[in-house]
């Protein structure tokens, strides 16, 4: 695989998982091959457009045979980095930080929750996610040994920005970030994923109007 990463539009990162998850349902159904144009039919992408996103890593397929599907899924999960898990912990264990501890597969997709902070007492000692619920006081005590690479944050928007200072002081690069606060952080070194489920909804809310102008 050539090593074109570093030069790579964040728009073809972005549809990265996207191919990897249809590559995923080929795999179910037992197909062991697929052309570009087929894979545009399905993803509603131009074959082209396929090409070129993957022509970013060097390129996978064969003049007349397509892809193959089970290569090209492994080479996507390798390029997303799925097989180099990161330690994560959640920050923030309400109603989203429960749903997301619960029902996202975090293994699957390139990291492992390894601890949950809160300050409501109640949940203090509990489980979720199969980790134990512990006071956010202890942040700094938990990441002090080996402090995990990833953090997801789940918190009032007041008090995004300084969690998150907090947490880049202990080592955390990269932020999965729910907290409805567009976080920035001026480090070269630091990721930051700002996730606005309104903004999809509300996106929904336009679409549907229009149908009825």
């Amino acid at each position: 695989m050539s090593n074109k990463s570093s030069a790579v539009s964040i728009s073809v990162v972005r549809r990265l998982p996207r191919y990897y998850r249809f590559l995923s349902e080929l795999l179910k159904d037992g197909k062991t091959r697929i052309s570009s144009r087929e894979l545009s039919d399905m993803m509603q992408l131009t074959a082209s457009q396929i090409r070129q996103d993957l022509n970013c890593f060097g390129g996978f397929g064969q003049q007349g045979y397509g892809y193959n599907v089970k290569d090209l899924h492994e080479e996507i999960a390798n390029i997303l980095g799925l097989n180099k898990i990161q330690n994560c912990i959640l920050i923030g264990v309400g109603n989203l930080g429960e749903a997301i501890a619960n029902h996202i597969d975090f293994e699957k997709r390139g990291f492992k929750l390894v601890g949950a902070f809160d300050i409501n007492p109640e949940l203090i000692g509990t489980k979720i996610g199969g980790v134990v619920i512990r006071h956010s006081d202890e942040i700094e005590e938990f990441c002090k040994d080996d402090p995990p690479k990833i953090a997801v944050l789940c918190i009032p928007k007041e008090s995004a920005q300084a969690i998150a200072e907090r947490l880049v002081a202990l080592g955390i690069k990269g932020f999965w970030n729910f907290s409805h606060f567009d976080l920035t952080l001026s480090y070269d070194d630091i990721v930051v994923e700002n996730v606005h489920l309104s903004d999809s909804l509300m996106t929904l809310c336009y679409r549907v109007n229009e149908i009825f102008k």
